[in-house]
């Protein structure tokens, strides 16, 4: 037969996999240097280290902070906390109360960052009011928007009975959390967040969930958890193709304090 160059390329593909075949069976012709990796090196980033005062532990050195204690610079004021309240206009600058290193919801204003992110890690530490006042929903009732669309429920659950899917540690109305760790009221409780945007193709339909693990007080209660759509108070979650979105804060009508809040893009 006539070798032909496909013939040929043929003829080397066999022995090339006679080759790795009598590789995969000779373990011992490996090395250790045969599965290291040494590009491309990640990043350095400092990490956060825990504060001398009573603000928590620091952002690592490539965190952008979004609250250090001092003012609410990197806010505005949204009057409601759905996308139709902050997409198109803001009330000015946000007047939640700073008071001890501590930012305050109130006055009837929910807080919308400048900001706009799209995968990212988020820290925030929250604290519920120290004195009871009602109860289920109606205590210590706050929210945190992904996006400015997905809502991490903010609650106080300590003793407090509610619907499951509302509790705190809940994707709103879609994620019931994997376990209470709640503190007592008026103690700080942290949240770490780590979210995968939902992506869209050019038709607007959505290929692919918004994804988020979530840690309450270091006790992991969403794991990659899919979010479905908008978290809605009433009826079932909307599909609303969108890109970079803002952190929102929600004021539900309770004194939820914040502090030491900061985010990396991913």
């Amino acid at each position: 037969m006539k070798n032909t160059p496909l013939s040929l390329a043929f003829c080397i593909g066999l022995v090339g996999l006679s080759v790795a075949a009598v590789a995969q069976t000779q373990p011992s012709k490996q090395t250790p240097e045969s599965t290291e990796i040494w590009e491309p090196v990640p990043p350095v980033v400092t990490p956060g280290t825990a504060s001398a005062n009573t603000s928590g532990t620091t952002p690592p050195s490539d965190a952008i902070v979004l609250f250090d204690g001092k003012n609410a610079d990197e806010w505005v004021a949204i009057k409601g906390y759905s996308p139709a309240s902050w997409e198109n206009k803001n009330e000015g600058p946000l007047k939640w109360p700073v008071k001890d290193g501590v930012l305050y919801s109130t006055l009837g204003f929910s807080a919308r960052s400048k900001k706009e992110f799209n995968d990212f890690q988020l820290h925030v530490e929250f604290k519920t009011p120290e004195k009871v006042e009602g109860k289920s929903q109606g205590r210590g009732n706050s929210g945190i928007f992904l996006q400015g669309r997905y809502e991490l429920q903010v609650l106080d659950n300590y003793n407090n009975p509610t619907y499951v899917d509302g509790m705190v540690g809940s994707i709103y109305k879609q994620a019931i959390p994997l376990a209470n760790p709640s503190r007592p009221p008026g103690e700080w409780q942290t949240y770490d967040i780590v979210y995968q945007a939902p992506r869209f193709n050019k038709a607007g339909m959505m290929t692919d969930y918004a994804y988020v693990t979530v840690l309450l007080n270091g006790v992991l209660v969403q794991n990659h958890a899919a979010i479905r759509g908008t978290t809605e108070y009433i009826g079932y979650p909307k599909v609303q193709a969108h890109g970079a979105g803002p952190i929102l804060l929600q004021d539900h009508g309770n004194p939820v304090g914040f502090r030491n809040i900061w985010i990396r893009s991913l």
